[in-house]
C-alpha cells in the first residue's frame, strides 16, 4: 500500500480521481477482503458513525452490498427510499438532504436518477456523500469492484486489453470503468450498436468498435452490459433477438473470446441476451466474484470517507 493519505470527504466519481487515489482504494479493499474471509467478519472502525442509505432510484445488489458493508464496519444504519421520504410530498432534494444532515448523520450513500445530484449535494453538505449511481453519469463503486476483480485475477491492470460491450450510451458503469482503466494504463475498447456508442470516448483514447469479433478477439477481459430500457426514450436497435445474435456472447461468438479471458457482468444479467447461461456460469465467468469483491470495495470507501470526516 502507498503512503498517501485519503483527503476526500466524498466519493462522487472516478473521473476526478488520480491513478494513485484509485490504487489506494483498491489496496485498502484488499485489507477488508481479508476481514470478510475471517470467522468473525466485523470490525469496529465505523462504531459511532451513522450512515443513511438514501436510494431515490431502485436498487437491489448495490443497496444490499452497502448495507452489509456498513454492518461489517459496525456503523449505525438508516435506510430510506424516495417513497418514504418527503421528496414524495414535493420537498427538494437539498432540503431533504439537509434535514438528514441535521440529524447528525455522518455519511449519505445515495442513488439518484439525475446525473450530477451527488456533486450538488456534496458542495452543500458537511457530511460525506457516496455515489451509489447517478443517472447515466457514474457508478464509482461498481467500477472499482470491477477493476479490483480484474487485478485480483490478472495480477495487473496496465497493458491489459479490456472490452466493454453493450449499452455504453446509458451506462454509468461503463463510464466509471473507462475513466479508471485508462488512468491505470489499460487499453479499453467499447462495442455495441452504433446508436449506443458515444463517439466522444475516442477523444480520450478509447477504441470504438461496432463489430463484436474485432472487439473481443484480443481481449483479456470482456465486460458485458445489459440493455437499459428504463433509461431509453427511443428504440436504438431493431429487436432484442437481433441484439443477442450480433452482440451477445453465445456458442457462436464465444469462439472469438480467448480461453483465458475473464467474462464479467455488473448485473442484473439478461440471460440469453447479452450472455448465454452456460457462459455466465462457466469457468471464465467472474460475475459472482465481482459481487463478493464489491463488499470489500464498499467497506474500503466507507472507511476512507469516514476517516476524512474526522479532520473536516
Amino acid at each position: 500500500m502507498t503512503d498517501m493519505k485519503w483527503t476526500r470527504k466524498d466519493l462522487i466519481g472516478l473521473e476526478d480521481l488520480s491513478a494513485d487515489e484509485i490504487l489506494f482504494i483498491l489496496d485498502t479493499a484488499e485489507e477488508f477482503k481479508k476481514v470478510n474471509e475471517r470467522r468473525v467478519k466485523k470490525v469496529p472502525v465505523l462504531r459511532g458513525k451513522t450512515v443513511i442509505n438514501f436510494f431515490v432510484e431502485p436498487s437491489t445488489r448495490t443497496r444490499a452490498s452497502f448495507e452489509l458493508a456498513e454492518q461489517r464496519l459496525s456503523a449505525d444504519i438508516v435506510n430510506m427510499s424516495a417513497s418514504s421520504s418527503s421528496l414524495s410530498k414535493g420537498e427538494t432534494l437539498l432540503d431533504t438532504a439537509k434535514n438528514i444532515e441535521a440529524l447528525q448523520v455522518d455519511i449519505i450513500v445515495m442513488r439518484h436518477a439525475a446525473s450530477g445530484a451527488h456533486q450538488f449535494l456534496a458542495k452543500n453538505l458537511r457530511c460525506g456523500v457516496i455515489n451509489a449511481g447517478d443517472g447515466a453519469h457514474e457508478h464509482p463503486t461498481q467500477g472499482l469492484l470491477d477493476i479490483f476483480t480484474i487485478r485480483q485475477k490478472k495480477k495487473k491492470i496496465k497493458g491489459l486489453n479490456i472490452s466493454i460491450i453493450g449499452d455504453i450510451l446509458h451506462s454509468r458503469v461503463a463510464r466509471s470503468n473507462i475513466y479508471a482503466l485508462l488512468k491505470l494504463g489499460a487499453n479499453v475498447t467499447i462495442a455495441g450498436p452504433p446508436t449506443l456508442l458515444p463517439k466522444q470516448f475516442e477523444q480520450i483514447g478509447v477504441r470504438v468498435c461496432d463489430n463484436l469479433k474485432d472487439a473481443v478477439e484480443n481481449a483479456d477481459v470482456v465486460n458485458l452490459l445489459r440493455i437499459q430500457h428504463e433509461r431509453q426514450r427511443a428504440s436504438y436497435f431493431p429487436s432484442i433477438g437481433e441484439y443477442a445474435s450480433v452482440y451477445g456472447i453465445n456458442r457462436e461468438s464465444i469462439k472469438y473470446v480467448k480461453r483465458d479471458a475473464l467474462i464479467m457482468h455488473p448485473g442484473p444479467i439478461n440471460r440469453g441476451v447479452e450472455l448465454e447461461s452456460e457462459f455466465a456460469d462457466g469457468d471464465q465467468s467472474v460475475i459472482l466474484e465481482q459481487v463478493t469483491n464489491g463488499l470489500a470495495v464498499r467497506m474500503a470507501v466507507l472507511y476512507l470517507v469516514a476517516g476524512c470526516l474526522k479532520t473536516n
